[in-house]
């Protein structure tokens, strides 16, 4: 109703008017290509954004109370009036310091590692990590943990030993490259 409200007013408004969008995303996408595509939107059409940012996983929740006109999120399922478009696969790494992986993992990746090994995490509604080592070693664990809300910030924290963590690829590809 909001997008239909917002176009119908947009054709009685002078063209200087610029329409402001409402969009749910999470940092990742925010910090590594959405401002790229938010630009573009802006010199071709003049949109203004009010970008609101939340996990992947809790976006969705904000097109639902009707907060925002459309949202990146990790959920396939279209909300009733919406539809859904597949953006492409951001795919997660898991990284850590070389001295954090000789202290932590030198025995192997298994449970007893991770239960011990400092975790970064997002926020406390992040669980990519903690659905990673139930995924990959089927144990579930409680490691200690630091809460760093920052993308960029957790391939640097990983960097300075500070723990391990899920990174996306197009974020770690400087320190791989410097094999930090």
């Amino acid at each position: 109703m909001q997008a239909l409200e917002a176009e119908a007013l947009a054709d009685f408004m002078p063209a200087e008017h610029a329409r402001t969008v409402a969009i749910a995303v999470n940092t990742d996408s925010l910090e590594i290509w959405v401002l790229e595509a938010l630009a573009q939107l802006h010199h071709e059409h003049g949109y203004l954004f009010d970008v609101r940012v939340d996990d992947q996983e809790y976006t969705l929740d904000l097109l639902r109370q009707g907060a925002v006109l459309g949202a990146i999120t990790a959920k396939a399922k279209a909300l009733q009036g919406c539809n859904v478009r597949p953006l492409g696969t951001m795919r997660y790494r898991a990284i850590a310091s070389p001295a954090l992986a000789a202290k932590y993992f030198a025995k192997g990746v298994h449970g007893e590692a991770f239960a011990t090994a400092p975790m970064i995490v997002f926020d406390r509604k992040d669980d990519l990590q903690t659905r990673f080592v139930r995924r990959y070693t089927r144990a579930r664990v409680t490691p200690p943990v630091h809460y760093l809300p920052s993308s960029t910030g957790f391939v640097e924290a990983a960097v300075l030993g500070l723990g391990w963590c899920l990174a996306a690829e197009p974020q770690i590809g400087p320190a791989l490259a410097a094999k930090k």
